[in-house]
C-alpha cells in the first residue's frame, strides 16, 4: 500500500512540477528575449537532469561509480526512445534548420566525446571530466549568444510575462517537485518490483533509468499540451547533453568512474549512439523537418527492442 501511495504522490508531484517549470521557462524566455528552445536546453534541461545528477554523485560518493554510468546511458536512451516517442505521439513537432545545424550535432558531439573517453580504457578520469564540463560551458555560451529559434512556436500570443519573483518561485518549485516526485516514484516502483520478485538488474535497467527520465517526460508532455513544443524538444536534447557532460563530467571529477559491467561497453553505449543518430533521419522522413506519430512508434519499437535484448 505504501509503495502504491509513493507512486501516486510521485506522479502528482511530477505533473505539478512540469507545469511550474514550464511557466518559469516561458517567463525567462520572454524576460531575457531568448528563444524557448534555448531555455528548454538550458534551464529546463538542468532542472530535469537533477535526478540523474543526484543519483550519480551519490553513487560515486558511496563507492559505486559504475551505477552513475548505467543511470546516465539508460536515461539517455529512455529520453529519446520513450519520452520523445510519447511526446510526438501526443502531437507532431515542426523543427527548423538550427535543430540539425546546432542542437542535434551538439548531442552527438557529447555522445562521441563520452564514447571516446570511456570505451578504450573503461574509465572516465578526472581530467576527462574537466574537459567534459568545459565543453558544456562553451556549448552554453554559444547557445545563449547565437542560437535562433529551432522549433515553430504555435501560440506566441498566449505567452504571459510573469513578475520576476514568480518566475524564480516557479523555477524553484518546479525543480524541487520534479526531483521529489521522481524520488517517490522510483522508491515506490522499486518497492513493488521487489515484492513481486523482479531482479535488481531488471529494476536498474527499467525502473531507475525510466524513473530518472520521468521529469523529462512530465515537463515535455505538459509542454506539448500547452503548445510549447520548443521547450519540449529542447528539454530532451539538452537533458541528454547535460547527462553526459554535466552529470558524468562532475561525477568523474569527484571520483574516477570505472566500468564494472562490460555489457555497458559491448551493448548499451551503442544503443545510446544509435538512437541518438536515429533522430536526424526521422526529422526528415517521411515529411521534412517534422517529428510525427510515425516517428514516435518507431522510437517506441526501438526502445522496446533495447529492453528485450538487455533484459533477456
Amino acid at each position: 500500500m505504501q509503495n502504491l501511495l509513493f507512486i501516486v504522490l510521485g506522479l502528482g508531484l511530477l505533473i505539478a512540477g512540469g507545469n511550474w517549470l514550464l511557466k518559469a521557462a516561458v517567463g525567462l524566455s520572454l524576460r531575457l528575449n531568448i528563444p524557448k528552445i534555448v531555455i528548454g536546453m538550458t534551464v529546463v534541461s538542468f532542472a530535469t537532469s537533477a535526478p540523474e545528477l543526484i543519483v550519480s554523485i551519490q553513487a560515486a560518493l558511496d563507492g559505486f561509480p559504475d551505477l552513475a554510468l548505467g543511470n546516465v546511458v539508460g536515461s539517455n536512451i529512455a529520453n529519446l526512445g520513450l519520452v520523445l516517442a510519447v511526446t510526438v505521439l501526443l502531437g507532431s513537432i515542426d523543427v527548423r534548420k538550427s535543430f540539425y545545424t546546432t542542437d542535434w550535432p551538439a548531442m552527438m558531439v557529447a555522445s562521441f566525446l563520452f564514447f571516446g573517453f570511456i570505451y578504450f580504457d573503461g574509465e572516465l578520469q578526472q581530467h576527462e571530466g574537466v574537459i567534459m564540463v568545459i565543453v558544456l560551458f562553451l556549448f552554453l555560451v554559444y547557445l545563449l549568444r547565437f542560437q535562433k529559434q529551432a522549433v515553430v512556436d504555435e501560440a506566441p500570443e498566449d505567452d504571459v510575462l510573469l513578475p520576476l519573483y514568480k518566475t524564480v518561485l516557479f523555477l524553484g518549485l518546479g525543480g524541487a517537485a520534479l526531483w521529489g516526485g521522481s524520488e517517490l516514484l522510483i522508491n515506490g516502483a522499486v518497492g513493488m518490483a521487489t515484492i513481486y520478485g523482479v531482479s535488481e538488474r531488471v529494476i536498474g535497467i527499467t525502473v531507475v533509468s525510466i524513473g530518472t527520465s520521468i521529469p523529462e517526460l512530465a515537463a515535455s508532455v505538459i509542454a506539448v499540451i500547452k503548445k510549447e513544443k520548443a521547450i519540449s524538444l529542447g528539454n530532451l536534447i539538452g537533458s541528454n547533453i547535460f547527462n553526459l557532460l554535466a552529470v558524468l563530467g562532475i561525477t568523474s571529477i569527484i571520483t574516477p568512474v570505472r566500468v564494472m559491467d562490460e555489457g555497458l561497453l559491448s551493448s548499451d553505449i551503442f544503443w545510446m549512439l544509435g538512437i541518438s543518430f536515429l533522430i536526424l533521419p526521422l526529422v526528415f522522413i517521411p515529411k521534412g523537418l517534422r517529428l510525427g506519430w510515425r516517428d514516435g512508434i518507431i522510437l517506441l519499437l526501438v526502445y522496446a527492442t533495447f529492453l528485450y535484448f538487455t533484459i533477456s
